[in-house]
């Protein structure tokens, strides 16, 4: 492996890492460009100008597969070398790059810990193998807590090995394998890799592993780390992180993450994402709901609400046990915001499963749904189910269902008017200034406008990116909001006022 402290052949050549899908990807994304920048590349964002292209792709359902494409064909017109790495590349290996000789390389996890040395090759015309894709959960061992053990590479948990530490070495002192991409005051932490579930529709786990956590310490380091690049806000995201500390010996470990997280110094808000609704325990509904500095926000992964296709899904709840759930978060904050995703058309669906659907979204009172409509992913079990549901009915019930949800979100949002929200400055844009508050998480729950106050209070022209202030909802548009700030509760460090 090449050092990831000394320079290399590589020295002054240029990269651009092009990023889809979701959030742990872009974790992902930076621990690559952190070997590269180590290895002497000079690591970018826009393809412009760069010997190489590296799509890291997304390989979850067939809407992202071809936008991985896209780019990759799209990269492949600016002249540069094009390398497929992330989701998509893992899960179809061998398959990708025979039907697409536009990439000179398609990349396994297993070569992000070589990736200067896989990209020095390409760039000197030298053939890649592609790999044969394989099942990667069983490179690990069945029992959660040896899979520490077993020398496999996760994506997103790398360390610099030329460091030694042990338990005792403080956070601040651990070294961390990661490099920004943006300057942005959100940021990604990355609490585990892969997951043990087995949801019928759900090819994931194939490709990303069964579960590995990381450690408390390699979460902390990395969060003080970056809390001294300017982050303020920590989303904390994985396949699943409810399961997080069970193969760590502490299936209470996010109960006790989330406080020390919220602690750290310049760090202003903690949100804790992809929840699993059949293992949100009590406890951890409280920590979410109650300690300072964690958003009172619950990302759970409902699906669907009638017990008959949760079944066939391989999937627990019901109507009333998830709307039990979220009252109980609402019993301890009131405001707590909630989202979700949900599959129509799931093989079997019946007229009265999406009748039972309905009657969750529309007591359930969420700040933010996505409707997906179901189809066929390749190595699912639900794949080979029957009793599918023909294309038009599903896209029949993905419109009444897609509709519904606007105005449900909606009239979620206008239950707010009037109320106090804290937001979090994400941009300000030529005296436009966009944030979120708690229930609003980045890019997929809708945002909040602040206006200038009647009468004195905050400067709307001195707010920063970065800056947290206690606003008044006064107005709203769809999911979005409209608010006037009241007070600053914390400057942005740096920024000048």
């Amino acid at each position: 492996m090449v050092s990831a402290t000394s320079p290399s052949f590589a020295d002054g050549r240029r990269v651009a890492l092009l990023t889809l899908g979701c959030a742990r990807n872009e974790v992902d994304s930076e621990e690559l460009a952190a070997r590269l920048h180590a290895d002497g590349w000079q690591v970018t964002t826009d393809g412009e100008g760069a010997d190489v292209v590296v799509v890291n792709t997304c390989g979850f359902v067939e809407k992202a597969k071809q936008d991985s494409i896209q780019t990759l064909l799209a990269a492949a017109d600016t002249g540069a070398k094009v390398v497929a790495a992330g989701c998509m590349a893992e899960r179809y290996g061998r398959e990708l790059a025979d039907s697409l000789p536009e990439a000179q390389a398609v990349l396994s996890f297993d070569d992000y810990p070589d990736i200067s040395a896989r990209l020095g090759s390409v760039l000197a015309g030298e053939a890649v193998d592609a790999h044969t894709p394989r099942d990667r959960r069983e490179l690990l061992p069945l029992t959660p807590v040896k899979r520490r053990e077993a020398a496999v590479s996760l994506p997103g948990h790398g360390t610099r090995a030329a460091v030694e530490t042990d338990e005792h070495t403080p956070a601040h002192l651990r070294p961390v394998l990661r490099r920004r991409l943006d300057t942005g005051p959100v940021a990604s932490l990355k609490l585990a890799s892969g997951c043990d579930r087995r949801c019928a529709f759900c090819a994931i786990p194939a490709f990303r592993g069964a579960f590995v956590s990381r450690t408390p310490d390699e979460l902390l380091a990395e969060a003080e780390w970056l809390a001294k690049t300017g982050v303020r806000e920590l989303v904390l995201v994985s396949e699943n992180s409810t399961s997080y500390g069970k193969d760590l010996g502490d299936p209470r470990a996010l109960e006790k993450l989330l406080p020390q997280l919220a602690a750290i110094d310049g760090i202003v808000r903690v949100r804790a994402s992809y929840l699993q609704p059949a293992e949100t325990r009590p406890g951890l509904v409280e920590v979410i709901a109650t300690t300072p500095g964690v958003a009172a926000y619950f990302d759970l992964s409902f699906q669907h609400s009638s017990e008959p296709v949760l079944r066939r899904m391989r999937r627990f709840g019901s109507t009333d046990r998830f709307l039990e759930l979220l009252g109980s978060a609402r019993a301890l904050a009131p405001e707590a915001g909630a989202r979700s995703n949900f599959i129509v058309g799931f093989p079997g669906e019946t007229r009265a499963d999406v009748a039972e659907l309905v009657r969750f979204l529309t007591e359930a009172r969420l700040d933010a749904i996505g409707v997906f409509d179901y189809s066929d992913e390749d190595g699912t079990e639900a794949a080979g189910l029957p009793g599918k549901v023909s294309a038009a009915t599903v896209k029949r019930r993905y419109d009444k269902l897609s509709a519904l949800a606007d105005e449900l979100c909606a009239q979620r949002a206008e239950e707010r008017l009037g109320s106090t929200v804290e937001v979090l400055v994400d941009s300000v844009d030529e005296g436009v200034v966009e944030g979120r508050a708690a229930h609003q998480a980045p890019e997929v729950d809708g945002s909040t406008t602040l206006v200038a106050p009647p009468g004195g209070g905050v400067d709307l022209a001195a707010l920063r990116p970065g800056d947290l202030v206690r606003a008044t909802v006064t107005a709203t548009e769809g999911v979005d909001l409209v608010a006037v700030p009241d007070e600053m509760i914390s400057a942005a460090p740096g920024a000048e006022r």
